[in-house]
Order: structure tokens, then C-alpha cells, then sequence
């Protein structure tokens, strides 16, 4: 339930992104802003969990994740200017970045048996999370207005919330911080992520793997629909692209937890990603479904990237701190993909600037995999 959570504002948003600025009334522009909010506020959630996980331990703070992604959802829809509606988006992708932080390190706390199965469930999970209110999104609002449309999704964080309420209750009097193999000063230990190669690997890995597929995300319709393909189908191309992450999620964790090192299955991912690029750049309406499902298989990495989390550290606290550090410097650098992407694009009147930024990205992500997949761990390389 709290990974059905993690994407639900920012695909229940997108779809119906127009309709909202003709209600409230905003431009183009503000769609930018709203496009770059969400790796944004990962990113601060990202940098700023950990001190939350040491404060309140990693039950209490995920019961606050689920509590702010569904208050924002809910508090948003009945904003009436554009600032109220950017603040209440933020508060709830501040609640869903906190999530995606500590859902990992509660895997390896509650599942260190099954972190293969476990960890395919929860990403399975935030890959329905994308597609789901993307799909729901445009009939429900036809049917019932934008803000039913929108709003529908804060019953999903409240849901998840409840869980978590009943694990806190069964625990009650029983210590929720993790306490194991901690050195004396946690606060200091935290900021040895920041000297580790693994950590550092792990940050490159997941946020290159962020940036290609937040690009590819804004822009494939535009890519498709100047090669002459209609608005609706490059709206489901957008909509194969997101689908197709279901098959890695399924299959690449257990793949992940059964190699001594899976540097490998990344080349063969960057064989796909660098394959799909050549051929939206070249030929983009040749065989349009071959390239989407390609580049739909190519961030493999991001599940992988989840999975190693658990599988390069040794304790729940070791696997918050590794976490919060890849996903907060990840989206980070995440959030510069879709506008650098398209200042390329207006630049020099093509594409081809903005695949060799991509290009690019690839290089950093096999760097940062040679440094996260080697069979090693955080704690021991700080």
C-alpha cells in the first residue's frame, strides 16, 4: 500500500495539466515547474529522511510519509490559485520522497530473508502507481471533474497509513530505532556515506537512470509527433513506455540478489537504452514500438539500484543513510534531465544536441555501476 503511494501525484497531475491551467489559469511555463517538482522534492526528501529515521526510527517515519502524500493529495485539490496548488503538490511529493527512502531499509528490516521477493513486490507497486492514475486519469476527470480526479488518490495514502498505525500499536514500549552495529556518534556515521564509493556509485546509477527516463517521459511526444505521429499516439507510447518497467521490476531483483556482481546485466541495458536513442534520433516512425519497448527496458538500473540498496549494507541504518544519499543526490540530478533536454532541443532546432546529452548520462551510469555493483559494502568502504 505505501509503494502504491510513492508515484500516484505526480501521473494523476500530468495527464490533466492543461485542463487544471485553463481552470486556475497558468501557462506553459508553470507546467515546466510543475514537471521539474517532483525530482525536486525527492531530492530534499532524500537528503533529509535519514535525520527523520535517526529522530523517530523508521516506522513513525514512514506513517508520516503516508500521512503528508495524503493530506497534500487531498489539500490541493481545492486550491483555487496556482502558488496554494505548487505548495500542496509539494507537501504531498514531499511525503511520497520520504517513501521511496524508507521503504528499502524496512524491507531489510522486517524481510532480510526474502529481499529478492519482497523488493519485487514493492516496485511492481511503484510501477502501478505510475501507469494507473495516468490511465485513470483523463476518463475520471471527464466523468467527474479534475479535482474528483485528483483527489481520489489521497485515499491511497491514508489507506497506507493504517498499517503502519497498527504495527506502531503492536510495538508500543518497544525500541522502533535500529540499534544495531552502531557506532557512537550516528549523526557522524550517517556522513560517511558522503566519502564512500559504493554510495557515490549507487547516486550516478540511480540518478542517470532517473534523468534519461524523466526526459524520455516529457519529450517522447514531441520526438514522435515532429516525425508525424498524432497527440494520442504518442500519449500511448507514453503509456508503453511506463508499462514496460513492469517487466523489470519483476524480475530484475532476484536476478540482482543471485549475482556477485551484475555489472553485466547494466551493460546489457545500456546496449538497449543507447539502441532506442539511435532509433528515435534516426528513424523514429520506422518501428516506433520496437524503440518505446527498448527504451522501456533500458531502466532495468532503477530497480536494480532499489535492490542493491539492501544488498551493499549490513544494517537497516546503514541501508536508510545509503538510500536517503542515492535518492537525494539522484533526483537531484534528476530534476536538470527534462529542462536540459529541451533547452537543447529550442538551442539548436533538434534532437540530435539532446540524445548526445544522453549519451552522456549512459557513460556516468556505467561509471556509477562499476563502482555500485562490485560485491562490497557501504559499511566497509567508509
Amino acid at each position: 500500500m505505501s509503494a502504491l503511494t510513492l508515484r500516484a501525484a505526480v501521473t494523476a497531475f500530468s495527464p490533466l495539466a492543461e485542463r487544471i491551467g485553463a481552470d486556475i489559469g497558468y501557462g506553459t511555463a508553470v507546467v515546466g515547474i510543475f514537471g521539474m517538482l517532483p525530482t525536486a522534492m525527492f531530492g530534499v526528501a532524500g537528503l533529509c529522511t535519514p535525520m527523520l529515521v535517526r529522530r523517530f526510527g523508521l516506522e513513525r517515519t514512514v506513517l508520516i510519509a503516508m500521512l503528508l502524500a495524503g493530506a497534500g493529495s487531498l489539500v490541493r485539490v481545492f486550491m483555487a490559485n496556482t502558488a496554494e496548488l505548487l505548495v500542496f503538490s509539494g507537501v504531498a511529493l514531499l511525503g511520497m520522497g520520504v517513501g521511496n527512502v524508507v521503504i528499502p531499509p524496512l524491507v531489510k528490516r522486517y524481510f532480510a530473508d526474502q529481499l529478492a521477493a519482497i523488493s519485487s513486490l514493492y516496485i511492481v507497486m511503484v510501477q502501478l502507481s505510475t501507469v494507473i492514475p495516468a490511465f485513470v486519469a483523463v476518463p475520471l476527470a471527464d466523468g467527474h471533474g479534475w479535482r474528483i480526479s485528483m483527489g481520489v488518490w489521497a485515499l491511497v495514502g491514508f489507506a497506507a497509513a493504517v498499517p503502519w498505525l497498527v504495527v506502531l500499536r503492536a510495538r508500543r514500549g518497544r525500541d522502533l530505532v535500529d540499534t544495531t552495529a552502531l557506532p557512537a556518534e550516528p549523526a557522524a556515521a550517517a556522513g560517511k556515506v558522503w566519502r564512500s564509493p559504493v554510495a557515490w556509485g549507487m547516486a550516478g546509477m540511480f540518478g542517470m537512470t532517473s534523468l534519461t527516463t524523466y526526459a524520455m517521459f516529457a519529450w517522447l511526444p514531441m520526438i514522435l509527433s515532429d516525425a508525424g505521429a498524432s497527440a494520442g499516439f504518442g500519449g500511448s507510447m507514453v503509456g508503453l513506455f511506463a508499462l514496460m518497467g513492469l517487466i523489470p521490476a519483476l524480475g530484475a531483483p532476484t536476478v540482482v540478489s543471485r549475482m556477485r556482481n551484475p555489472f553485466p546485466v547494466v551493460v546489457g541495458c545500456m546496449v538497449l537504452f543507447a539502441t532506442a536513442f539511435v532509433g528515435l534520433l534516426v528513424a523514429p516512425m520506422s518501428v516506433p514500438l520496437l524503440w518505446v519497448v527498448l527504451l522501456g527496458l533500458g531502466p532495468s538500473t532503477f530497480p536494480m539500484a532499489l535492490t542493491l540498496i539492501n544488498l551493499r549494507t549490513r544494517t537497516p541504518r546503514g541501508s536508510a543513510a545509503l538510500s536517503g544519499f542515492t535518492q537525494g543526490v539522484g533526483y537531484a540530478i534528476a530534476c536538470t534531465g527534462p529542462l536540459m533536454f529541451g533547452m537543447l532541443h529550442d538551442w539548436t532546432g533538434g534532437w540530435t544536441a539532446p540524445f548526445a546529452l544522453l549519451f552522456v548520462a549512459l557513460g556516468v551510469l556505467l561509471a556509477g555501476a562499476w563502482q555500485a555493483c562490485k560485491p562490497r559494502m557501504l559499511e566497509d568502504s567508509w
